[in-house]
C-alpha cells in the first residue's frame, strides 16, 4: 500500500508542493535519508571500490553524468544514458523501460549490474554490515529527497510575470500548442510517466533497442521508452535513452522532422514545420525549466 507523504513545506522547491507517494513500509525519516546519502557516495558498493551511485548521477550535473551511455567499473560501457534522478520520488516506474515499479527495486539494480557496480547482495551485506533491503530503503529514501523546482517557469506560473522573457513566453505557447510537447511532457514534473516510440531506437529501419517491449512483450512497445522529466533539461545533456543527441537544438530539430519512421511510431509524432525563430523560442523556454536542485531534508 502507498500513503501520501508531503515533503516539509519549508523544503519544497516552488512548483512541487504536491504529495509524494511513499511506501507504507518505508516511511521517510531524516535519519534514513542521511544514511541513504552516505551510501550514495560510498565506494564500497562497487566491485573495485572506485565507483559510487554518484559516478553516474553527479549532483553537479543535475544527477546525470554528461555521457552518452553510463560507464561502470573496469570501464564497462552500458547501452543507455544515465537519466536524471531529480523528482524521481514522484515517478510511477523507473528506468528507461520502466522495469522497476518502485525506487526500492530500482536502487539495487545498478549495484548488482555487471556493467555498473558489479556487486552481489551478499557482498553488499558484508561490506556495509546492513541487510540489502535496508540499503535499498535508505537509498530510495535519499533519492526521494532529490527535488528540482523554483525555476523561472515556476515563478512565472506563480504570478511573477517578469520571470520569463518574451521569447520564453512564446516558447511556452509553442510547447503547449504547435510543437505539441505537452502531449507527453505534462504536469508539474513535465512527464506523463508513459512510454512512447519516438523513433530514436530505429536506424535505417533497424530496431537497435526494444525498450519497453522487453518488459511487456507488447508489440506496440517495440522501441518505446519512458518520457523523461524536462526539469533541469538544460543541464542533463546529452539527450534520449542512448545519448545520441548532444544539444536541445538537436532534440528540437529531431522532433521537428517527425522522428525516425518505423512501424510503431507514436501517433503524436509528425513534422512540426517550426520556423528558426520558433525553434529558438522553444529552446529558450526549455532552459527556463532549470531551477534549484535540493537533496535531503
Amino acid at each position: 500500500m502507498l500513503l501520501a507523504f508531503l515533503i516539509l513545506a519549508s523544503s519544497v522547491p516552488l512548483g512541487l508542493d504536491l504529495y509524494m507517494p511513499v511506501p507504507e513500509d518505508n516511511p521517510l525519516t531524516r535519519e534514513k535519508i542521511a544514511l541513504g546519502r552516505r551510501l550514495f557516495f560510498d565506494r564500497r558498493l562497487s566491485r573495485d571500490r572506485t565507483h559510487t551511485c554518484a559516478s553516474c548521477h553527479d549532483p553537479k550535473k543535475a544527477f546525470t553524468d554528461g555521457r552518452a551511455v553510463a560507464v561502470g567499473v573496469f570501464g564497462r560501457r552500458g547501452t543507455r544514458s544515465a537519466p536524471t534522478l531529480v523528482n524521481r520520488g514522484y515517478g510511477a516506474s523507473h528506468f528507461w523501460d520502466g522495469r522497476a515499479p518502485a525506487l526500492e527495486t530500482q536502487v539495487l539494480e545498478p549495484i548488482l549490474s555487471p556493467k555498473e557496480l558489479n556487486m552481489t547482495l551478499e557482498e553488499v551485506a558484508a561490506r556495509t554490515s546492513m541487510r540489502p533491503e535496508d540499503v535499498a530503503r535508505a537509498l530510495a529514501s535519499y533519492v526521494r529527497s532529490i527535488r528540482s523546482g523554483d525555476s523561472p517557469f515556476d515563478r512565472y506560473l506563480h504570478g511573477d510575470r517578469n520571470a520569463l522573457i518574451e521569447q520564453q513566453r512564446r516558447g511556452l505557447n509553442l510547447f503547449r500548442g504547435k510543437a505539441n510537447c505537452s502531449a507527453c511532457h505534462v504536469g508539474p514534473n513535465f512527464t506523463d510517466e508513459g512510454f512512447h516510440n519516438t523513433g530514436v531506437a530505429w536506424r535505417d529501419g533497424v530496431l537497435l533497442d526494444t525498450g519497453r517491449y522487453a518488459v511487456t512483450a507488447k508489440p506496440q512497445h517495440r522501441g518505446a521508452f519512458k518520457t523523461p522529466t524536462l526539469r533541469e533539461i538544460a543541464r542533463t545533456a546529452p539527450y534520449m535513452h542512448d545519448g545520441s543527441l548532444a544539444t536541445l537544438e538537436q532534440v528540437i530539430n529531431y522532433y521537428d522532422r517527425g522522428g525516425n519512421p518505423n512501424p510503431s511510431l507514436d501517433p503524436d509524432l509528425r513534422p512540426l514545420r517550426l520556423t528558426p525563430e520558433e525553434k529558438q523560442a522553444l529552446a529558450a523556454f526549455l532552459r527556463s525549466l532549470s531551477g534549484k536542485v535540493r537533496e535531503g531534508l
